[in-house]
């Protein structure tokens, strides 16, 4: 007698490579359905094990939703880490800011969830290492234009500039009046955005010695 398919299909999946799958599942769900469709039973259901299995690895949705928005965080980082060396600190915040929107254009749904109001950083400190783990690379390519230590508010309101072009962005809110402006493509946008950030960082900040970064 053949075993019930949800057994046959729970077969596969052990103790250490289930919760990749259930956070796999999510991401799909998520990215094809939309978050308020995302749940331990929906996620369960999907992967083929019973619907107490998730809760091994996650204590409720949120704990779910946490975890597939702190993996969003760390491809973003991930992108920022594989961008070029570059000698001239204003072509690596350009290059940061190019990085973020395209993260951004590659995974809306993720990126909408990593930044949306589904979760409290402040709840999930696994989610909120991640955040900052990315925000400080915004923070050290500000640094690098001899922007004194830590740098807080400028790096804030990089990211500022960067999330509201996102959204603009992923909403289709960027709009050009005919006979009035002449339309420029969203990366010629970003470029021509992070070129008037920097020149008014740099001319309302006295530039001061950078400080060497402490050592972890």
């Amino acid at each position: 007698m053949n075993p019930p398919a949800s057994r046959a299909k729970a077969a596969p999946y052990h103790h250490g490579d289930l919760q990749p799958a259930l956070r796999a599942e999510a991401e799909r769900i998520l990215q094809t359905r939309g978050v308020a469709e995302v749940s331990l039973r929906e996620v369960a259901r999907g992967v083929g094990v019973s619907h107490a299995a998730p809760y091994r690895h996650y204590a409720n949705r949120d704990a779910l939703l946490a975890d597939v928005a702190a993996r969003g965080f760390e491809r973003l980082h991930a992108r920022f880490e594989a961008l070029p060396r570059r000698r001239k600190a204003a072509l690596r915040f350009a290059d940061l800011l190019r990085a973020y929107l395209e993260f951004a254009a590659a995974e809306p749904a993720i990126y909408r969830l990593m930044f949306g109001p589904e979760l409290r950083k402040a709840d999930h400190p696994q989610l909120a290492a991640a955040g900052f783990r990315a925000l400080d690379a915004v923070r050290t390519a500000i640094e690098a234009l001899d922007i004194a230590r830590p740098a807080t508010a400028e790096a804030m309101a990089a990211w500022s500039l960067a999330h509201g072009l996102a959204l603009l962005i992923l909403d289709g809110r960027i709009e050009f009046e005919p006979g009035v402006d002449e339309p420029i493509d969203h990366r010629a946008l970003a470029q021509r955005a992070g070129e008037i950030f920097l020149a008014g960082l740099q001319a309302r900040v006295p530039p001061r010695q950078r400080q060497p970064r402490p050592r972890a």
